[in-house]
């Protein structure tokens, strides 16, 4: 039985989804299962995701939602359908389907929480200076500065704080309050980290080089960045009248 599991979150990645989860199936001995959450893509995504699974059988599970309904309520999901599979998975990875983020750091994002006692992983872009390729400048000072305003007002000593590539133990989840949160978009990142690190847990930063989907279209919009502006001012006020039990004690960097 596999200990982990990547949740990849879709909609229309037909370019993409054959290759993803087979860089993921060739990972070799940790052997990660992997699990699609698609919200009802037109392109054919899920039948692909169905083909694999007759090739690698009980490692590829397929969750169908009707239509587009956020990439936190797509993760949340997934968390809660990881949590209950008889598997037990004791670590949970967010990767995109689009390989901007590498398969074969998942192996890192693993070692820091099963070999360095990280309660979370996080592929950081920031940590060791700006590690983007092929993004424009004007996204990539907005996603910097972006992290910057976000560790400003939240105080917490996260480089990347948006990133959407991570490994959580289960303990973590466990302890999270999947049902309370609130961001939909890519604040949901930043709500998430904020939610673990206001518990004591330790969250380690593990340097990435993250570069631009090459095939299919990017679904950033304005208004998701508009919602993690806002929404990092109400987590700061919100935390201001909430008292979080503590479960571990430090946030750590590696360079």
């Amino acid at each position: 039985m596999h200990q982990s599991i990547v949740i990849i979150p879709t909609y229309n990645e037909i370019e993409n989804i054959d290759s993803i989860i087979r860089a993921v199936m060739a990972l070799g001995d940790s052997e990660f299962d992997v699990l699609v959450v698609d919200d009802g893509s037109p392109d054919g995504t899920p039948g692909a995701v169905r083909a694999l699974q007759q090739e690698f059988p009980g490692r590829i599970k397929l969750h169908e939602r009707p239509g587009k309904l956020g990439l936190g309520t797509a993760y949340i999901e997934g968390f809660k359908i990881c949590l209950a599979d008889p598997a037990g998975y004791r670590y949970i990875f967010e990767m995109d389907a689009d390989f901007s983020h590498d398969p074969k750091d998942l192996l890192r994002l693993l070692s820091a929480c099963r070999d360095e006692g990280a309660d979370m992983a996080v592929g950081s872009r920031y940590v060791t200076g700006v590690n983007v390729v092929n993004w424009p400048i004007g996204r990539v000072l907005m996603s910097y500065y972006a992290s910057a305003y976000v560790r400003l007002v939240t105080g917490m000593p996260v480089h990347d704080t948006t990133a959407g590539f991570a490994c959580y133990t289960r303990r973590v989840l466990e302890a999270l309050p999947l049902d309370s949160i609130r961001c939909k978009g890519y604040a949901f990142q930043i709500e998430m980290k904020f939610q673990t690190f206001k518990r004591g847990f330790r969250i380690k930063e593990v340097p990435i080089v993250f570069v631009n989907r090459v095939l299919g279209t990017s679904k950033m919009s304005t208004g998701i960045f508009s919602e993690a502006v806002f929404g990092v001012l109400r987590l700061r006020l919100d935390s201001m009248f909430k008292k979080y039990p503590q479960y571990g004690s430090q946030t750590d960097t590696d360079s």
